[in-house]
C-alpha cells in the first residue's frame, strides 16, 4: 500500500505508475476522496467541539439556576449533527481505503518501461547442452510416472501425480533446496499453514486485485495459498521488530494452489503450467537501506542451486508491465529447457519495499533514534519444481530414455547416477 500522503504530493507520478503498471486504480477519485474526508472530519470535530463547550455550558447554567432548555435543545441538535456526520464519514473512509487498496506499488526508478518484450537481460551462466540425438520433452521421458489423465480424473486438469522415480526425484529437489537454503545461506526453516485468512492474503497484495486466481474456501473466506510468501510474510503482521532483528531470513516449503484464471491461451503441455505445484520460498525482512543488498543476496542464492544443477539459465529484470502488482523491482531466472526448445522461469525475486509492510503493519525500532518505521520485504523462489523438474529431467536425459542424476541430487536419490522412468 502506498502512503497517502505521498499519492496526494505526487499526484502525477502515482498516475504514470499506474499506467506502466497496466493498473486500473483511480487516482482522481482518490484524491477527491482524501479531499473530502479531510473537509469531513474537520466538520465532525468542530460540532463535537461545540457540543462538549455547551455540555459545560448546562451545568453551569444548573449551578446558577439559569434556564438550561433550550441549551439542551443545541446540544440534541449537534449529537444528531454528529451522528450524520460520523456516518457520511465512514462512507467516504471504507470507499478510499478500498480503492487504496487497488493502488499498485510504484516501479523502482531503474526498471525498464513496458510489458515482457521490454524485459532486460542481466546475465546468463553457462552453454546449453549439445546433444548427440533429438532431445525430448519431459512428459515423454517420463511417461506414466508423470499421470495427468488419473490426476485429471481425481481432481481435475492442472493437477498432476508423480509416482515412481518421477516421485522419488520431485521430493530430492525439494530436500536439496531446504538444505541448502538452511545449511549453506542462513535461512531459518518454517511450516506455515497452507491455509490463510482475507487479512493475510490481503497483506502480502494478493487481494484484491488477484481474488479470482485464487483458490477460495467460501464456508470460512478463507484461500488456499498461492505461495509461502503470504503466511511466512504475514508472520510479524502487526509487529514491531527491533533493528538488531533485523534482517529476518525465512524459507518455506509448501505446495502452491493458483486457479489463473487469467491464463487461457498460455503453454499448458505437461508441468509448464499446472494448478497445484510445490516450492520453496525465500522470504527476508530488511532495514529500508539493506533491501537492495539483500535483493542481490536472494537472487544469489537461488542462481547457486540453479549452477549445482549444471542449468543453463539467464536473468531478466521484469519491465514495468511485466511486474507484480506489489513488486518494485523483480528478477526473473529462467532454465533453458532443450525438449520444450524455450526458456522456463523458475525463479522470481521480489522487493516490495514498504508496500506489503504498510499493508500488513510490518514495523522496526531504529536504534538511533527509537523511531517505528516499516520494514522492507523481499521473496523469491528457491526454487519452484514443476519447471525446474522439466529442465532437470531434458538437461540430463539419455538417449536410452533414463537420466543423468545431477552430482548435487545424488545424496538425496541413494547415491544414484542414473534414473529410470
Amino acid at each position: 500500500m502506498l502512503d497517502l500522503k505521498f499519492i496526494r504530493d505526487n499526484a502525477e507520478t502515482v498516475k504514470q505508475a499506474v499506467s506502466n503498471k497496466n493498473a486500473a486504480a483511480d487516482v482522481d477519485r482518490i484524491l477527491a476522496l482524501d479531499e473530502a474526508k479531510r473537509t469531513k472530519q474537520y466538520e465532525f470535530d468542530q460540532v463535537r467541539a461545540q457540543q462538549k463547550i455547551k455540555s459545560k455550558e448546562i451545568g453551569s447554567r444548573k449551578k446558577q439556576g439559569l434556564e438550561v432548555e433550550s441549551v439542551m435543545e443545541e446540544v440534541s441538535a449537534m449529537a444528531e449533527a454528529i451522528k450524520q456526520l460520523g456516518a457520511e464519514l465512514g462512507e467516504i473512509t471504507n470507499e478510499l481505503d478500498a480503492l487504496l487498496l487497488t493502488v499498485p506499488n510504484l516501479p523502482q526508478e531503474d526498471v525498464p518501461v513496458g510489458g515482457e518484450e521490454n524485459n532486460a537481460f542481466i546475465r546468463e551462466w553457462c552453454d546449453k547442452r549439445e546433444f548427440a540425438f533429438e532431445p525430448r520433452e519431459h512428459q515423454e521421458i517420463c511417461g506414466d510416472t508423470l499421470d495427468f489423465k488419473r490426476g485429471a480424473k481425481i481432481t481435475g486438469s492442472g493437477f498432476p501425480l508423480y509416482r515412481g522415480n518421477a516421485a522419488l526425484l520431485e521430493r530430492a529437489l525439494i530436500n536439496y533446496f531446504l538444505d541448502k537454503h538452511v545449511l549453506k545461506h542462513g535461512y531459518t526453516e518454517m511450516k506455515p499453514p497452507f491455509i490463510v485468512n482475507r487479512k493475510t492474503m490481503t497483506g502480502t497484495g494478493q487481494l484484491p486485485k488477484l481474488e479470482e486466481d485464487m483458490y477460495r474456501i467460501e464456508t470460512e473466506d478463507f484461500f488456499l495459498i498461492p505461495t509461502a510468501e503470504v503466511p511466512v510474510t504475514n508472520f510479524h503482521a502487526e509487529e514491531i521488530l527491533g533493528e538488531n532483528d533485523l534482517p529476518v531470513k525465512y524459507c518455506a516449503y509448501t505446495p502452491c494452489f493458483r486457479r489463473e484464471a487469467g491464463s487461457y491461451g498460455k503453454e499448458t503441455r505437461g508441468l509448464h503450467r499446472v494448478h497445484q505445484f510445490n516450492k520453496v520460498e525465500l522470504v527476508q525482512l530488511t532495514c529500508p537501506e539493506d533491501s537492495a543488498e539483500a535483493l542481490e543476496s536472494i537472487t544469489a542464492s537461488a542462481e547457486a542451486i540453479v549452477q549445482e544443477l549444471r542449468l543453463h539459465y539467464r536473468v531478466m529484470k521484469l519491465a514495468t508491465g511485466d511486474l507484480s502488482f506489489a513488486s518494485a523491482i523483480t528478477y526473473d531466472i529462467e532454465v533453458w529447457a532443450p525438449g520444450a526448445k524455450r526458456y522456463l522461469e523458475v525463479s522470481s525475486i521480489s522487493n516490495f519495499k514498504d508496500f506489503q509492510a504498510r499493508r500488513a503493519s510490518i514495523r522496526y525500532r531504529r536504534n538511533d533514534d527509537n523511531k517505528v518505521d516499516f520494514v522492507h520485504t523481499l521473496n523469491g523462489s528457491g526454487l519452484a519444481t514443476p519447471r525446474i523438474f522439466v529442465a532437470v529431467v531434458e538437461t540430463w536425459q539419455n538417449e536410452d530414455g533414463s537420466i543423468t542424476v545431477p552430482p548435487c541430487l545424488r545424496p538425496y536419490l541413494q547415491n544414484r547416477e542414473r534414473l529410470e522412468f
